[in-house]
Order: C-alpha cells, then structure tokens, then sequence
C-alpha cells in the first residue's frame, strides 16, 4: 500500500441521508464517515441497499446530508453547504462521474461526448487535445465521429471515463462502472481505471464484489448505511 499524508483530499463525515417515499421516511445513510487521500484508490464494498451509491452522490456533491446531520469536506473545506453554482463548479472541476450506465448523449459523437463537460457553463473551456489524447489512450481515435448506438459497451464506458477526466480532475468517483458489461470487457475498464491511478489519479469505487475491491488501497466496507469496517488491500478477506 502507498503512503499518503495524513490530511484526507476528500472526506465524509457523519453523514445521515434520509428520503421520502410518500408518507414514509427511509433512512440510507445513518452516520457514515470515510475519507480518501491524494493518489488513493478507495472501494466502497457493501450489498444492493446498504447505501453505497447515496454515499458517492453526497461525495460528488450530486446530493446534500440531511440538514445539520454530516459533512462533505474537499482539501479540508466543506462542500455540503455550498450554493448551486458552487457544487456546480466542484462537481465538474474536481471530480469526475463513471457510472454502471454511461450516460452518454446519443445525438452527440463520441468527441462531442468527452468534450461535454467544458460546455455545461463551468466557465472553463475543455481542452480538445486532452480529449484526443484520452480517446487514443483508450482505444477510440477510429470511433471519434460515432454516436454511442455504433459502439460496444466497453467502447461506451471507455467514452464514460474520458469524459469524466477530461478536465483533470483530481478524484474519479465509480459507481460500478463494470456492472454492466461481460468480465473481460470489464476486466478491460479496471486495467485502464488502475493505469490512471498510477498516474495519480484518486478513486473512489462502489461496488459488492469483492474480487474488484482488492484491487484498492482500502476497502470501506458499508452495512445498512453505516461504514462497518475499513479493510487493508494486504487483508486475506479480500486477496484473490
């Protein structure tokens, strides 16, 4: 495992998250806390319901704690209580979004698509020729004029995360990003999320299979909206 510092790049603190279904109120988080640090790649392991992706949301700033009930905090300031255009500017500066579906615009080629993020009013331009260079890293410089229905799972997902890093963000957040593709295809997006981790790239990944979790540095292990256990990669639990 590498050595990082000791102040957390991105960090959860005590975060409760309830929603409403009808007259009915669901807790999913109750008091999760978790922090990443610069250059680490971290899994969030736990079962379908345990609240991992509401964790990586309220992460990415795609959604707020309950009121007074936990934090968000990048570089040691906290974003929970950020206005829109605030949370707007972190989320496409800051950090980047893989998702198991890849959201792509199927009216936009995929150049289009991983130029996307320089065009939803960040004030920043997205650099063409950073997106070229990831397409080509990727495998993708003979699909640039495609639309996302000409193309592969795997060749959409490789779209997926060069948009997401397009604009050099210093966290990836993944939620199950090989959830929808066959192994070895997703054995494919893994090999080329860990060559950017390499790199430097922080990650934090969601997901309930464990053989994709001991590829992290640490494994927060969530249960029912609460962070149960953090796992060492050296951990037996989790070696394959």
């Amino acid at each position: 495992m590498s050595e990082f510092t000791n102040t957390p790049l991105l960090e959860a603190d005590s975060l409760h998250k309830t929603y409403q279904m009808g007259a009915v109120n669901v807790p999913v988080l109750r008091g999760s806390s978790m922090q990443l640090h610069q250059g680490e790649w971290v899994t969030v392991l736990g079962s379908s319901g345990s609240g991992k992706s509401t964790l990586l949301h309220l992460l990415g700033g795609l959604d707020t704690p309950d009121p007074g009930c936990g934090e968000v905090r990048y570089m040691g300031k906290s974003i929970s209580s950020h206005g829109r255009r605030s949370r707007n500017r972190y989320r496409n500066r800051e950090v980047g979004f893989v998702f198991q579906f890849y959201h792509l615009l199927p009216e936009l080629t995929v150049i289009e698509n991983a130029l996307l993020p320089g065009l939803v009013g960040s004030g920043i331009r997205t650099d063409r020729q950073r997106a070229l260079e990831l397409l080509e890293a990727f495998g993708l410089n003979h699909r640039l004029n495609h639309r996302p229905r000409e193309l592969s799972g795997g060749e959409r997902q490789r779209v997926a995360i060069a948009r997401a890093l397009v604009n050099r963000p210093k966290v990836l957040l993944a939620d199950e990003p090989t959830g929808n593709l066959d192994e070895q295809t997703g054995q494919e997006i893994l090999d080329l999320l860990r060559k950017e981790h390499q790199a430097g790239l922080s990650i934090v990944m969601v997901t309930h299979d464990q053989k994709i979790a001991a590829l992290a540095d640490r494994v927060v292990v969530l249960n029912r909206g609460q962070v149960e256990e953090t796992v060492s990669q050296a951990s037996s639990a989790f070696s394959y």
